[in-house]
């Protein structure tokens, strides 16, 4: 009696481990990620998409302030303690905000003001400088680049658009160019809180730091390689799937 072929079995058991396999690769290549990363050729630059922690990446940092570079963070009245300016003073100064004040009085000494209120219409601080102004902190291994992109209003709301943020963009790329030494710059999504950019949510606002960085990058070589910080809480706010196509798409 001849015996049974089982060979059929055995091929159709592989073929569907398989697609089992290629369902699974596509599945896990589709999946939503923590971090993106896309290598351009011309430019030879890089843009990180990360969720994380700003101040724990390595590299320049780019921290958002007001037209009056205010630091006061102590009832949480003028700078809210949450901040990513809270945040800077509180775990790169160590809360010593005489010291912070002064560095930053230091790197605006040649910006020119374009007005000062009264102590007795706005607390805090007085002296108003252009939207786009950036102060460079710290020292070339690792700078700070403290960039005023919203309009502080003497109530202490502060306040953003779209030009503002494209305007104070086109400064921060600029000011890496000359003091960063093309090394590694790290952006939170700024716009994003307190700003109140309402017409863009953080999605739109991320990509428009990418887009900025890659169309500035195509005139001038701003930096080898730029980490956009997405905060944790912001994560499922962000369709990264969504992020990563815009991405093959520059």
């Amino acid at each position: 009696m001849r015996k049974i072929e089982k060979k059929p079995l055995a091929t159709a058991a592989t073929l569907v481990l398989i697609a089992c396999g290629i369902v699974a690769a596509a599945g896990y290549r589709a999946w939503p990620r923590r971090s993106l990363r896309r290598d351009f050729r011309l430019p030879d630059i890089s843009v990180v998409v990360k969720v994380g922690d700003l101040f724990d990446q390595a590299g320049h940092l780019v921290i958002g302030f007001s037209d009056t570079f205010d630091t006061d963070i102590t009832d949480g009245t003028v700078i809210s303690p949450s901040s990513v300016q809270g945040q800077f003073l509180e775990r790169v100064y160590a809360g010593d905000r005489d010291r912070l004040d002064r560095e930053i009085d230091d790197a605006l000494c040649d910006a020119q003001a374009v007005g000062e209120e009264e102590p007795t219409v706005k607390p805090g601080k007085l002296k108003r400088f252009p939207l786009g102004t950036v102060a460079v902190l710290g020292q070339p291994a690792r700078r700070y680049f403290c960039v005023a992109y919203t309009y502080m209003e003497n109530n202490l709301i502060a306040r953003s658009n779209v030009d503002y943020l494209w305007e104070a963009l086109n400064s921060i790329w600029d000011a890496a160019r000359r003091f960063g030494q093309r090394n590694t710059l790290v952006i939170p999504v700024i716009g994003s809180e307190l700003a109140r950019i309402n017409s863009l949510d953080r999605e739109s606002l991320l990509k428009m730091i990418i887009l900025s960085f890659v169309a500035q990058s195509r005139q001038h070589e701003v930096c080898k390689e730029l980490v956009v910080v997405v905060h944790r809480r912001d994560y499922e706010k962000i369709d990264m799937l969504e992020v990563r196509a815009f991405l093959n798409t520059l």
